[in-house]
């Protein structure tokens, strides 16, 4: 599974990259805030939503603390899209959030 730190997204952001970032928590956590841009997807839907995605489209997956999108991350892996885990999740965090 490839991973990139919050720290590393931020940069890519601030460089005016075009990112796809989804966010698997559920409704009510990104209530509270999440990275501008990012796609909220929770966990428990998001095979409902695969033939939305596309698989030579990069996904960053984000949740709370990693574990979540770890396990988004390697399922869509295993599904042949091309995803990659945000370690350490929004507890991470220190970007700018929505």
């Amino acid at each position: 599974m490839k991973e990139i730190t919050p720290k590393e997204v931020e940069t890519l952001i601030q460089e005016g990259k075009k990112l796809n970032i989804i966010d698997v928590r559920e409704v009510d956590e990104v209530a509270a805030g999440k990275i501008p841009g990012a796609v909220n997807i929770p966990l428990g839907t998001i095979e409902s939503y695969m033939n939305e995605l596309n698989k030579t489209t990069e996904y960053i997956m984000v949740c709370r603390s990693g574990g979540r999108s770890g396990r988004a991350t390697l399922f869509l892996e295993s599904e042949g899209y091309n995803v990659i885990n945000m370690s350490g999740g929004m507890l991470a965090w220190e970007g700018d959030i929505e």
